[in-house]
């Protein structure tokens, strides 16, 4: 039986991280912004048929749920425990294996998800959040943030240079790193 065993607090004052006692994914992080994104996605579905979610975000053993300005917590944690309490874990559609790097990726890349998966990535989601790296054009980065952090104020200026100053000590001086 899926049970929440603890809620945290994230930096985005409108997203709760969601601790479970089960692993909901192995390799995949899952991000959805509306309904109608999530519709092929039971787990993320139910989540947003509670009032005033706006986004859902889940990977290994959390669900990070981001609410409206307007939607009281109260309205939203009770009735996800619920659901979650009730919900078959072999509902969740299968994970499909990672493609962006294999052997023909570029040595830059995997250096900087090296960097990303050691440095960044776990910090993110101590926070509720991922990151998603979207393409790499010459020395430029393209990311896009996942869960809390994808409309929490201080991804967009401080955490996205952090990002880029720990990428430009460890992997290449001059790389530049823009949210998408």
């Amino acid at each position: 039986m899926l049970q929440v065993v603890d809620v945290e607090l994230t930096p985005n004052p409108h997203a709760l991280k969601f601790l479970l006692n089960e692993r909901l994914l192995k390799i995949e992080t899952r991000h959805y912004h509306s309904k109608e994104e999530a519709a092929n996605d039971p787990l993320a579905s139910g989540v947003f048929a509670l009032p005033g979610v706006l986004s859902v975000f889940y990977m290994d053993r959390f669900i990070t749920v981001e609410k409206s300005r307007e939607t009281q917590w109260g309205q939203i944690q009770r009735p996800l425990v619920s659901f979650l309490k009730d919900f078959d874990t072999t509902h969740i559609p299968a994970e499909k294996e990672p493609t962006g790097l294999d052997e023909n990726a570029s040595e830059l890349l995997k250096k900087i998800n090296d960097v990303l998966n050691t440095k960044v990535r776990p910090a993110l989601a101590n926070d509720g959040g991922g990151l998603e790296v979207l393409g790499l054009n010459g020395i430029t980065l393209s990311v896009r943030y996942q869960g809390a952090c994808g409309s929490c104020p201080s991804s967009i200026t401080g955490t996205l240079r952090a990002i880029e100053n720990l990428l430009r000590k460890e992997v290449n001086p001059v790389i530049e790193v823009i949210p998408a």
